[in-house]
């Protein structure tokens, strides 16, 4: 659980701190900038959502006292909507999270479950963070021809199938890197269909990706931890990469966040797993057991079993994908905000 010093104070009323963390991303000003709110009480849903709007970010995260086991809960609002789950919070969350508690691992309360997160520091500072999510289930996309006009393609290279993991993530696969940095997509048509669409091309290991999704008010995201596993696994499972590779995934260029991540999604028939990281490659294999724990190692990542340590290998362990990245921390700022069931002419705004 969280360490009490988190929420020791009740909420001020009016000015509530947040701080800007680029995720995916060693460098400030690049990667995707997330919005982090450390102490989310005594706000409303319509007050968290009017602030991610006036933020206009791709997410804005509001920290709350953990519900289970968690060390907090997270609660993720686009500009247009609230989401269960999504990568870059998710990381980004952890980093600041980490911070303020001290500590390298933690367990995150999102709408789609637990998510544990392991955190990695150099020199005392965090430098990059692994989390674990579940592998989402494809499953056929049913308005192919008004994605495919809406993006201003006339075709896709391998079938257009959807993914849940937070948004509902549909993939389109063009012919080259060229095509993909030239799609100028139609977003008032694309922001009719409530969907994020993931354009993509490469080859072997290397892959561009461009994610639109103006429903959830995100005309291009500069990076989509939420997609990039979906991604390796659809790219696996139709031949596009083996099973086992490594890839890297380059996004947002286009717009000027270049998330330079080379992630290794490593894919196996029993079970998937892939990693975004900020400037390296991978390491770890990809037999990853269902919960993380502390204990982690070069040679692979463990799970606690009472008395001794465990490397997860069966093919019934749950399907999991791994995600990690880094994050910088470049802004620190105040918003007054009015709080639930405070009297306007009480307020500090």
């Amino acid at each position: 659980m969280a360490d009490n010093k988190l929420w020791a104070d009740d909420p001020e009323t009016g000015w509530r701190r947040y701080l800007i963390a680029d995720v995916f991303t060693s460098t400030p000003l690049e990667g995707n900038p997330l919005a982090v709110f450390p102490d989310g009480r005594g706000l409303g849903v319509d007050v968290m959502q009017r602030t991610a709007r006036e933020l206009n970010l791709s997410e804005t995260v509001f920290f709350l006292p953990g519900e289970d086991t968690g060390d907090a809960r997270v609660r993720i609002f686009t500009p247009a909507n609230e989401l269960t789950f999504a990568g870059h919070p998710v990381l980004g969350s952890a980093f600041v999270l980490g911070e303020t508690l001290g500590t390298s691992a933690l367990v995150l309360e999102t709408g789609a479950g637990p998510i544990p997160v392991v955190l990695e520091r150099n020199r005392g500072q965090i430098s990059f963070g692994r989390m674990e999510q579940p592998v989402p289930v494809p499953e056929p996309y049913e308005d192919t021809d008004a994605l495919l006009a809406a993006l201003g393609v006339p075709r896709s290279g391998l079938p257009v199938e959807a993914y849940r993991n937070g948004p509902r993530h549909v993939y389109v696969e063009l012919a080259s890197e060229t095509e993909v940095a030239a799609l100028w997509p139609d977003q008032r048509a694309l922001g009719h269909l409530p969907v994020a669409v993931s354009t993509f091309a490469g080859r072997g290991a290397a892959w561009k990706t461009r994610m639109f999704s103006p429903f959830h008010g995100v005309p291009e995201d500069p990076a989509t931890g939420s997609a990039a596993g979906p991604l390796a696994v659809h790219l696996a499972r139709h031949g596009r990469i083996a099973f086992g590779d490594e890839i890297e995934i380059r996004q947002g260029a286009e717009i000027g966040r270049p998330s330079g991540c080379t992630p290794g999604p490593r894919v196996r028939r029993t079970r998937w797993s892939g990693c975004w990281s900020a400037g390296r490659r991978s390491s770890w294999p990809a037999a990853i057991p269902p919960r993380l724990t502390h204990s982690t190692s070069s040679r692979g990542i463990f799970r606690r079993i009472p008395g001794k340590r465990h490397r997860a290998t069966s093919p019934r362990e749950k399907e999991i994908i791994m995600l990690w990245a880094g994050s910088v921390v470049t802004t620190g700022s105040l918003a007054c905000l009015p709080t639930a069931g405070v009297d306007k002419k009480q307020s500090l705004c």
